[in-house]
């Protein structure tokens, strides 16, 4: 575990290295590295919407790979940082990234530092779709190209993070006040795999 916080602490330390000026610098200096982290400043303002971000630690070591691959499925989203870093020798020494994109407004941070941690359905991700159509799509990108499907609307991506697919009518029909509709709803959500919302109704 202290490996781990050692690498969490080398990031935090690196972002305060790069937005801090020597105070031992002359005042042209001072006053350029004065201005660089003022612009930081707006610009991290104006980038970090959320008072919470989701990070996720995947096993690989290559976040912008990550970061292109849930770029890829969710169209509207887009890249914000990406970073490049070395462990320090008291830690093992070797290489991590990390990076930032926004899919479906919702900004996204992605820690690639190895195969230390697996992922599990304790978390997962809900993507309220608007239709049937739009569950089809999410299901077919997300299980495709070494995700896999479970169950009640459930299923992995290729990194093995758990989702969940689902229409947002499916919530009106298990919450009915009908318990002809609660129950039909929730009895055949057991049977499906992907939400077929046709089927649930």
């Amino acid at each position: 575990m202290k490996k781990y916080v050692v690498i969490i602490f080398t990031v935090l330390a690196m972002v305060n290295i790069v937005g801090c000026g020597s105070s031992q610098q002359d005042n042209n200096k001072k006053s350029k590295i004065d201005t660089t982290a003022i612009q930081t400043s707006e610009n991290k303002t104006e980038v970090i919407k959320q008072k919470i971000t989701p990070c996720i630690w995947v096993e690989t070591k290559d976040a912008k790979a990550v970061a292109d691959y849930y770029l890829s499925i969710f169209k509207d989203g887009k890249l914000k940082e990406h970073h490049k870093y070395k462990n320090p020798p008291e830690a093992g020494g070797g290489d991590f990234e990390t990076a930032v994109i926004e899919i479906a407004g919702m900004e996204l941070s992605i820690l690639a530092a190895g195969p230390f941690f697996k992922f599990n359905e304790s978390v997962s991700l809900v993507i309220n779709c608007k239709d049937q159509a739009e569950v089809d799509y999410y299901w077919s990108a997300l299980t495709s190209n070494g995700g896999a499907e479970s169950s009640c609307g459930w299923c992995k991506d290729k990194y093995g993070l758990s989702w969940q697919v689902v229409p947002v009518e499916y919530f009106a029909l298990i919450n009915s006040d009908d318990p002809k509709i609660r129950d039909k709803a929730m009895k055949n959500t057991l049977k499906q795999k992907k939400l077929i919302l046709s089927e649930l109704k």
